[in-house]
């Protein structure tokens, strides 16, 4: 645990709840763009730059997707079980289904049907099964384990294993879960060390060039959200420009979101966006990012 106490309160709080936020608006202004094509965009709104709701979803203003909703229901289960119990989440996402959300993907719905019907928490391995919806839910693991890295890879997969059971989506979430745990952290150099290691490991993953595809398999994914991290220079910008590349608009939105917010921190996300965004997961964001470093404090003092 890092002995600097400014960093272990004001700073680190004020990138977690970035990278919270961060998250659920890109979820938020993505959500409109989805499946579109960024020439379809281009048409329609020039630049998309607002929370407006709408799109394919039809969602109202400021509204949030399944992304969104089901990272929220994970960290609500890290919260009440006081650590990670993958048989409290699996429970919380089954009472989540049974309030019918306005999207789910057919990976997710399986998963949680399996468990609701069979008591299966872990999925088959599926080759094929490399979406990019276990990837996004693992901001509150990244939290509740700022100072332990043997937990958050054992919890990391558990929980992935729940809907997508794939090597690629691992990969993929071990190291934005690093990432996000640095860029909190505002160790710069090991984030950065982070991103090239993977990709020497992962060259699947290069993102430069880019090879220009938002979709949800994960790939074409981290491409894009790791493509608009490096080649932007502030929160609003690297959303912007990711969502307006169509596709899986608010979950690669959404990740960017995350990541950024983690890099620059809460500020740095227009006041507008915060003030579109639904009052209530805003307040939910906030309560539940407070008690999640409270936990991971907890976890950081067992070892001492």
């Amino acid at each position: 645990m890092n002995s600097d106490a400014t960093i272990t309160a004001s700073s680190l709080y004020d990138r977690a709840l970035g990278a919270y936020l961060g998250f659920a608006c890109g979820d938020a202004l993505g959500a409109t763009l989805e499946f579109m094509t960024p020439e379809q965009i281009q048409a329609s709104f020039g630049v998309h730059k607002d929370i407006t709701g709408g799109g394919w979803l039809r969602l109202p203003k400021g509204h949030v997707t399944d992304a969104t909703e089901m990272t929220l229901t994970l960290g609500q289960a890290i919260i009440d079980a006081q650590g990670w119990d993958i048989k409290t989440t699996a429970d919380y996402f089954v009472v989540w289904l049974s309030k019918h959300p306005t999207d789910i993907s057919e990976a997710v719905l399986r998963g949680i049907r399996r468990y609701k019907n069979t008591g299966e928490i872990i999925a088959p391995y599926d080759e094929h099964d490399a979406g990019n919806g276990a990837c996004s839910r693992i901001l509150p693991l990244a939290l509740i384990c700022l100072y332990r890295d043997d937990e958050f890879e054992h919890w990391l997969c558990e929980q992935n294993h729940f809907t997508h059971h794939n090597s690629l989506s691992d990969r993929a979430s071990k190291m934005l879960g690093y990432l996000i745990k640095h860029l909190i952290r505002q160790e710069t150099d090991l984030a950065e060390h982070t991103i090239s290691e993977f990709i020497e490991k992962e060259p699947l993953f290069a993102f430069s060039p880019y090879p220009g595809h938002s979709s949800g398999y994960i790939v074409d994914t981290m491409q894009t959200v790791l493509h608009f991290f490096h080649a932007t220079d502030g929160l609003e910008s690297c959303v912007i420009k990711t969502v307006n590349m169509g596709g899986d608009a608010n979950t690669v939105g959404a990740l960017a979101g995350m990541l950024a917010g983690a890099k620059y921190g809460v500020d740095a996300i227009p006041e507008r966006w915060l003030k579109q965004l639904d009052p209530d997961v805003y307040q939910q964001i906030k309560s539940q990012t407070t008690t999640l470093l409270s936990l991971a404090e907890k976890l950081a003092e067992q070892d001492q």
